[in-house]
């Protein structure tokens, strides 16, 4: 099977290339700019930029029997304009132009920023209701990518992605920023209350869940990626702290907490468990 990875040195990306080569497949990997830091030597890189994409795409990337899109611009800012007003049309015009072209299977990370102030446990089902112009531009990009399901033949699993971390991670999110805390001697790190619960995954796991989804040509339609599990705030930093033997203190309630957020929610993983049963 032929796979292609958008996005491929990005914070996913690198992770779900490494773990396509653990399982004996060499994906091909797309990227704005030639790879630096990336391992260049086991991949088939081509350099496109989808937003000045070529005339066919698909074509340009080798005719893959699926693309794994990952690729995002203008975050972590969740509620800039960038995501609705130039991210979003770019998006929806290359893979528009993919699917015109003959990719018949797409695998694309959502967000649970689509679910909006939603609390408690979020199943597939429920109406989304985003209330940040990333949560916007993602579910938008989702509904009109199922309208183009009426006009072409194209099957699509929806990964909506809960919180994950790990190395590459963007440094202002919080496990980037406690580790550099730690790394640069701090004694104290500021923070929320930390009551809130939110899903968390690492990197790892999310990469191979992407991965044998990408597989699964009957996997389809909206599926959380997420643990299943509500987990504090305070209790998943306190654990990292653990894990890595420091002595830092964490100084809770002394940031807000976030408004574009319900203090609690986590995914529903019955879908994807059913899903990862069948194919083990």
């Amino acid at each position: 099977m032929r796979i292609a990875v958008s996005g491929a040195t990005g914070f996913i990306g690198q992770h779900v290339l490494r773990e396509m080569r653990a399982r004996g497949i060499e994906p091909t990997a797309i990227t704005r700019r030639p790879p630096q830091s990336c391992d260049s030597t086991t991949s088939e890189w081509v350099v496109m930029d989808i937003a000045n994409h070529p005339p066919n795409p698909f074509e340009a990337m080798g005719r893959p029997d699926v693309l794994v899109h990952l690729a995002w611009g203008g975050l972590p800012n969740y509620q800039s304009d960038h995501h609705v007003e130039t991210e979003l049309p770019a998006q929806l015009e290359f893979l528009t132009s993919c699917i015109r072209g003959g990719l018949r299977r797409l695998v694309v990370t959502g967000t649970c920023y689509e679910y909006g102030l939603l609390s408690g446990k979020l199943t597939e089902d429920l109406r989304t209701e985003p209330c940040t112009q990333y949560g916007i531009a993602k579910d938008t990009l989702r509904k009109e990518l199922i309208d183009l399901k009426t006009r072409y033949d194209f099957n699509m699993a929806w990964l909506r992605l809960f919180y994950t971390f790990g190395e590459g991670q963007s440094e202002k999110s919080l496990h980037r920023m406690l580790r550099a805390a730690i790394d640069q001697g701090a004694s104290t790190f500021d923070m929320s209350g930390g009551d809130q619960l939110r899903d968390f995954l690492p990197i790892e796991e999310v990469a191979r869940i992407i991965a044998e989804i990408a597989l699964r040509e009957d996997a389809m339609g909206v599926i959380n990626l997420c643990s299943g599990r509500p987990t504090s705030i305070r209790d998943l930093a306190q654990s990292w702290v653990e894990e890595l033997g420091a002595t830092i203190t964490l100084n809770f309630g002394r940031l807000p907490y976030s408004p574009q957020e319900p203090m609690d929610f986590w995914g529903d993983r019955r879908k994807l468990d059913s899903i990862l049963a069948d194919d083990a």
